[in-house]
């Protein structure tokens, strides 16, 4: 684990004897001498088996470092754009924002149900994306395609009553699930209700079809 001396300095809870640190190279030896104290990082090294933490300096950041300075430049509610880099089968999307790999939720990948993520972005693609948190203790950043996307919500609140057209996705004993699309060939149905605090759109084809529409 690496941190820095002062305001920027990061968690270590272990505990390094005096003795036990080395404190670098220093410039300027002779007396009366204004000395000039290099400002190296700071490395702090796992207890050994003796329960002792042995701490050096080091001179050259690592990519650790390299990542914390970065992380410190982001903000929440930020707008980065990156570039897919892997994605994972169990739902959440990389990105590389140069040299740094945030990750996606598959929930802030679309308002739309998503099955995968790769039925919205593709490994090598550029994406637009929110910062929506930043964690400098586990030095991760979570984004949201969805969150720069209009929320479809509130027009269908517009639509109640009206007859729309959809793909069927999935069918299942109660009924069936409808992707509201609009286009030819689809599923024609009636949006008869709305929850947004549920997310949920109450659909009928019986009464598209009654009203002579199908």
């Amino acid at each position: 684990m690496a941190i820095r001396r002062g305001a920027d300095a990061r968690p270590v809870p272990p505990f390094a004897p005096v003795q036990e640190i080395d404190r670098g190279p220093r410039m300027g030896t002779g007396y009366g001498e204004k000395r000039a104290e290099r400002h190296p990082l700071f490395t702090a090294v796992l207890p050994d088996s003796d329960g002792v933490l042995r701490a050096g300096w080091r001179t050259e950041p690592t990519p650790s470092d390299r990542d914390w300075a970065f992380l410190k430049t982001l903000r929440r509610g930020q707008i980065c754009t990156g570039t897919v880099t892997e994605i994972a089968d169990f739902g959440v999307t990389f990105v590389d924002l140069g040299g740094f790999t945030p990750m996606i939720n598959i929930p802030e990948l679309s308002w739309r149900h998503v099955d995968h993520p790769s039925d919205v972005v593709t490994v090598g693609e550029t994406v637009s994306a929110e910062i929506l948190d930043v964690d400098l203790v586990s030095e991760r950043v979570t984004l949201s395609l969805k969150a720069l996307q209009e929320d479809p919500m509130p027009q269908f609140l517009q639509q109640v009553g009206q007859t729309v057209t959809g793909l069927v996705t999935r069918l299942v004993p109660f009924g069936a699930f409808v992707r509201i699309e609009n286009r030819e060939g689809g599923l024609t149905v009636r949006i008869v209700g709305v929850d947004p605090p549920r997310r949920r759109i109450t659909l009928s084809h019986l009464q598209a079809r009654a009203s002579g529409e199908s």
